[in-house]
């Protein structure tokens, strides 16, 4: 959710905001009406009939790694969802099915950089490599073999990139 709050962050105070990094997001939740009922209906499932988020982590997590992810990676995201109250779930779960940053990506005037997996089934490379057409300047980077875990599926390649970016931009 860290790609749709910085997002919401240059919406709201573009002028605190010297560059941005866009990782394993999307711009808006699609398809919405059935799609959302049933996405809300699978991630909080679990938690309807009596599972913790432990359990519930354990289950979701290993869907969103990728060919090459750290496995030290997985288990870190897994404790860190785990350790999410259920009701800050449920909200983040419903919140997610709302956003809808699109018209704003033209606006974007910072460095931007977009870092997508190209095992991401959450927010695909396709979605991704989109969004950047749409920010003037953008950068688009994908790293091959990761999923929607991102910096916990290659933490060494992600920061790479970033770095680069960070170093080219002066941010």
């Amino acid at each position: 959710m860290g790609g749709l709050l910085a997002q919401e962050a240059y919406a709201r105070v573009p002028e605190c905001i010297r560059g941005l990094v866009l990782g394993f997001t999307s711009a808006a939740f699609v398809n919405k009406g059935d799609f959302a009922r049933q996405f809300i209906a699978q991630r909080l499932g679990p938690l309807d009939e009596g599972k913790s988020m432990r359990e519930v982590a354990a289950r979701l997590m290993p869907t969103m790694r990728g060919a090459k992810s750290d496995p030290a990676g997985l288990a870190l995201a897994e404790r860190t969802m785990a350790a999410i109250p259920p009701e800050t779930y449920r909200k983040a779960v419903h919140l997610l099915t709302t956003f809808d940053r699109r018209a704003n990506l033209p606006n974007i005037s910072v460095p931007t950089l977009l870092v997508a997996g190209s095992d991401d089934r959450t927010a695909p490379p396709a979605v991704m490599a989109k969004m950047a057409e749409k920010i003037p300047g953008a950068e688009y980077v994908v790293l091959e073999g990761c999923g929607h875990l991102g910096p916990m599926d290659q933490p060494e390649e992600f920061n790479a990139v970033v770095e680069r970016f960070l170093k080219r931009h002066a941010l």
